[in-house]
């Protein structure tokens, strides 16, 4: 049976592909483990510049496999009890990781496939890809940090919308509300999520991780907590060697060699 999470280096960039392609990419334990697990190493490896996810197939994640959880011995209440803390795990690793994730949303995205996606610090969105939150539609509520997320992206108010209605959500639309980074031709998307890793795998990517983690705790610091935590970061960054060259560059003029 092949690798539920297929993972391949090109170069600084890691890509993670969800490889379940006759579910749609849906997630069972099996799967959300070894995503899991891939993440933590994407993050700990210090040759890796950034993580391009995507899905096998035609579909980026279609969620959590319901059949799946269906087929198990438990009730599904006890089932997504289990499930649910693995998944969380790589969508906090993705959220707490310093270097930058990328999802290349390559058919649809619903579910904790919704989710998934919208953890990610960047998405790149197939022009015939739908986004769809779906867990309303099958009597559940969002999970994967969904609830997190999306009103941060849209506003409450547009995410109330999103969660009541549960319309699909066109790669157009998705744009225009702020919930993908840049629409591109199907065939193009993979590409141009990885030219978009490649570009950030050349700059200060101290100053991004520090950059990521004071806005993702701004939301809930204090201005003087938050402060403190710039005060901090700055420090950082200056004595990084990343800070040090741009201090460099700046003085003398030219452009900085990260």
């Amino acid at each position: 049976m092949p690798a539920s999470v297929l993972v391949q280096q090109h170069g600084v960039i890691l890509e993670i592909t969800l490889n379940r392609p006759e579910a749609y990419n849906a997630f069972d334990l099996e799967m959300v483990t070894a995503l899991s697990e891939a993440m933590a190493v994407a993050a700990t490896d210090n040759n890796i510049k950034g993580v391009l996810l995507t899905g096998a197939g035609k579909a980026f994640c279609a969620g959590g496999d319901l059949k799946w959880i269906s087929q198990q011995a438990e009730a599904g209440g006890a089932v997504l009890h289990r499930l649910a803390p693995q998944f969380h795990i790589a969508i906090i690793e993705i959220r707490r990781m310093a270097k930058p994730v990328v999802a290349a949303i390559n058919g649809v995205a619903a579910g904790g496939g919704f989710s998934l996606a919208l953890a990610c610090d960047f998405r790149v969105m197939a022009e015939t890809a739908i986004l769809k939150q779906g867990y309303t539609s099958n009597g559940l509520s969002i999970d994967g940090g969904g609830t997190f997320a999306l009103p941060r992206l849209v506003g409450l108010a547009r995410a109330l919308e999103i969660a009541a209605f549960d319309e699909p959500i066109s790669a157009a639309k998705a744009r225009e509300w702020g919930l993908v980074t840049k629409v591109a031709p199907e065939s193009e998307v993979r590409k141009e999520a990885l030219a978009m890793l490649e570009r950030l795998s050349q700059t200060a990517l101290h100053s991004f991780g520090w950059s990521k983690r004071l806005f993702l705790e701004s939301f809930h610091n204090t201005l003087e907590t938050q402060l403190e935590l710039e005060r901090q970061g700055i420090s950082a960054c200056a004595a990084h060697p990343n800070g040090q060259e741009g201090l460099r560059a700046f003085a003398e003029k030219r452009k900085p060699l990260f």
